[in-house]
């Protein structure tokens, strides 16, 4: 009974790091904004509720384009898909008033 409980553990630990790799690109076809600017097709990253993961997050790479993404990752990023996503602080300045 041990070794069968070990063995589901060590299977659902493996499919839980492995699984991602094989999470697919997303197809997006071209569209019109409501401000009448046309969107060219493109592809991007499976949508998913982490930050740092996608491809405008630096330092990854688009492999599409070859651009290093810009925007600053953070630092404790949930990929559970929770709500809780905290940004790196920026001291020296001021936190907004939610009022």
């Amino acid at each position: 009974m041990k070794m069968i409980a070990v063995s589901i553990m060590a299977l659902l630990l493996m499919l839980g790091t492995v699984a991602p790799l094989f999470a697919d690109d997303v197809s997006v076809k071209g569209y019109l904004r409501n401000d009448g600017t046309y969107v060219r097709p493109h592809m991007r990253s499976t949508p998913d509720s982490s930050y740092n993961n996608n491809w405008s997050t630096y330092p990854n790479v688009n492999p599409y384009t070859g651009q290093q993404g810009t925007r600053q990752p953070r630092l404790y990023d949930n990929n559970s898909g929770g709500s809780y996503q905290p940004t790196v602080p920026t001291y020296g300045q001021q936190p907004r008033s939610r009022w």
